[in-house]
C-alpha cells in the first residue's frame, strides 16, 4: 500500500476531531497572526474536507502538518498533534522553522541557560513558544515594558492591546521577535519579572 500523503494525514487528523475540538481548531486557525493567514470566509462553517484544502493551499503540503500540529497543541490536542508529527516524518511544530527543523542531537531543555535566555541550540522563548502563547496572562504589563524598551512602538502597542484574546496578543509579540535575539533577550527578561512562576515551571521541564 502506498504511503499516505501529508494532505491525507492532515485530513484524517481533522476528521477524527470531535465537533467542539474541530470548531476550536478553526477558531485558533483564524486567530493565528503569523503570515500567511487564513481568511474567515474560506473556513467559516466549513467541514474538515474544505478546511484541509484551505490549510494545504495556504501553507503548502510540506508545511501544513507543522501548522496543524502547533494549533492542535494550543487547543489541548497534544496526542493528536504528536501522532500527526510522527506520521509526517517528525516535522517541527514551529512554522517559522526550516522544513527539516528539530532539535539538534543532544539538545534538551536541560542544557545550560546562557545569559539572555539562549541555550546551546535554541533561545528559551523559541523553545517554549507554544507554552508561552497558551499560558502567558499578564500581557498588559509585558506590552508596557516592551514599549518602554522600544521593542515595539506606540502603534504596535495599541494594535496588540486591541486584540481579542491573550493568545492572539502573545502571537503578535512573537512576530515582533523576528527582529533578532536582542528583542528575544528583552522579552525573556520581562517574562522572568512578569510571569515568574510560569518561567520557573518551564525551566524545570526536560
Amino acid at each position: 500500500m502506498a504511503p499516505k500523503t501529508r494532505k491525507a494525514l492532515v485530513r484524517e487528523t481533522l476528521q477524527n476531531l470531535r465537533k467542539a475540538k474541530f470548531e476550536a481548531f478553526v477558531e485558533a486557525l483564524l486567530d493565528r497572526r503569523e503570515e500567511p493567514r487564513v481568511k474567515c470566509a474560506d473556513v467559516e462553517d466549513q467541514g474538515f474536507l474544505k478546511v484541509t484544502n484551505v490549510v494545504v493551499s495556504t501553507f503548502t503540503e510540506q508545511k501544513a502538518p507543522q501548522v496543524v500540529a502547533e494549533i492542535l497543541r494550543e487547543i489541548g490536542c497534544g496526542e493528536e498533534a504528536e501522532k500527526l508529527v510522527a506520521e509526517t516524518g517528525g516535522q517541527s511544530s514551529n512554522p517559522g522553522s526550516s522544513d527539516a527543523a528539530g532539535p539538534s542531537p543532544g539538545a534538551t531543555a536541560g542544557n545550560t541557560m546562557a545569559e539572555g535566555g539562549c541555550t546551546n541550540n535554541e533561545h528559551f522563548v523559541d523553545k517554549h513558544k507554544l507554552e508561552l502563547i497558551k499560558r502567558v496572562t499578564n500581557i498588559a504589563a509585558i506590552l508596557d515594558e516592551l514599549l518602554d524598551k522600544k521593542v515595539i512602538d506606540d502603534e504596535k502597542w495599541e494594535e496588540i492591546r486591541k486584540m481579542p484574546t491573550p493568545n492572539a496578543k502573545v502571537r503578535e509579540v512573537y512576530i515582533c521577535m523576528r527582529a533578532g535575539d536582542e528583542c528575544k533577550n528583552i522579552f525573556f527578561e520581562i517574562l522572568k519579572r512578569q510571569e515568574k512562576f510560569l518561567i520557573e515551571d518551564l525551566q524545570k521541564k526536560k
